[in-house]
């Protein structure tokens, strides 16, 4: 008999740990390029090392998430909000018996698509490729994943799995993925959860906003009474950081929750069923299995309604804004007059996707210091 230490294998532990509902390796559509199962890891856990060890996944250290030109080191990138979004996706995933390390890949690969400068650098490229099909940050994950990133010789992109590619076609909200598995619901939510509470957060921290005037908003003012009612009055610093992680905790404990609920009054039992769920029918409304309650999503919706006009809108991030959109539609701009000095992968696709494309996916790429150097070095020598 096996010593209790002594793990299965990840066959074994899935049937042992996953819900019929949840998505099992072993079923797994599997890869465009086929390849051999791996001897001790799951397809899923392949998934999630290959993003890990992309350049697309390190390149987020030095992306901004919301705050673009604003230095400190308190404020989120886009790597950490990451690893904040796969916290909270795996603590709803294990709670929901789902497939952790196809949660886990999701979650850290759903903002690998990003350019730098935040929404910025998004709203500047889908402006100057308006005529050549716009710019989408989840479109450009796909292809990251799909052709950009180059790592293996056998073939390009990652080659992760169908279940990956086809939760990154559904973030396009294009229509033409399949309904998402509940481990890709699960992140979209989490992803809900992390953004709206830490920029919240980094707002404060950088003066943008006060925490009274967050208080003023029904969803935040019950988080600090929940909070007071634990700990009695807190102040300052201390308060800010027990009101956002009571945001974070009460929004996951309801998730869980309300998602157990609806499973068990949808009778949810296989993967089929979530997918029907999800189109709906003619006697049941098409819905998310993984959502927010009525009453949570009218405070999510406050807050980011709160979030726009007085944070992301304000004058002190636009005026920041501006120059940086600037400085890389400028940088476009040479690419496009200069194809010849893009490196040699971007040259070569250059010839069939088009210049300005190939410049986009190049520019997509860079960080937020190199997009900041490169401009230095290609339009302001002399």
């Amino acid at each position: 008999m096996s010593a209790p230490w002594q793990q299965p294998d990840w066959r074994t532990r899935e049937s042992l740990l996953l819900a019929p509902w949840a998505m099992h390796g072993v079923d797994s559509a599997g890869r465009v390029h086929p390849e051999p199962p791996h001897q001790f890891r799951s397809p899923y856990q392949r998934d999630r090392d290959r993003i890990v060890h992309s350049a697309a996944f390190r390149r987020l250290a030095h992306k901004t998430q919301v705050f673009t030109g604003y230095h400190g080191d308190y404020h989120r990138s886009r790597l950490t909000h990451s690893l904040e979004v796969t916290s909270i996706a795996r603590t709803l995933a294990r709670a929901l018996a789902l497939n952790e390390d196809l949660v886990e890949t999701l979650a850290l690969a759903h903002d690998i698509g990003h350019p730098p400068l935040g929404h910025a650098g998004e709203d500047t490229l889908a402006e100057l490729l308006r005529d050549e099909g716009g710019f989408n940050h989840n479109a450009q994950a796909l292809r990251i994943m799909e052709l950009l990133e180059s790592r293996y010789p056998e073939f390009p992109g990652l080659n992760l799995s169908r279940e990956v590619l086809d939760a990154q076609a559904t973030r396009k909200k294009d229509g033409t993925a399949p309904p998402p598995l509940l481990e890709a619901q699960v992140v979209d939510a989490s992803d809900s959860i992390a953004y709206d509470t830490h920029d919240a957060d980094d707002a404060v921290e950088l003066g943008l906003v006060s925490l009274d005037e967050l208080l003023e908003l029904p969803l935040v003012a019950a988080a600090r009474d929940r909070v007071q009612a634990r700990h009695g009055p807190l102040h300052g610093v201390e308060a800010r950081r027990a009101i956002i992680h009571e945001l974070v905790d009460f929004q996951v404990a309801e998730m869980i929750r309300d998602t157990r609920a609806t499973i068990d009054a949808l009778g949810i039992d296989s993967i089929a069923k979530v997918r029907a769920a999800f189109r709906g029918a003619a006697d049941q409304p098409a819905r998310r299995i993984v959502a927010p309650s009525a009453s949570l999503a009218a405070g999510k919706r406050e807050l980011e309604r709160f979030l726009f006009e007085r944070v992301y809108r304000c004058e002190r991030v636009l005026a920041v804004r501006v120059p940086a959109q600037q400085k890389l539609t400028e940088l476009f701009e040479w690419y496009t007059a200069h194809p010849d000095e893009l490196p040699q992968g971007f040259r070569q696709r250059a010839l069939t996707i088009g210049v300005r494309r190939s410049v986009a996916d190049y520019i997509a790429g860079m960080t937020d210091r190199f997009l900041e150097h490169d401009h230095r070095r290609r339009l302001e020598r002399g």
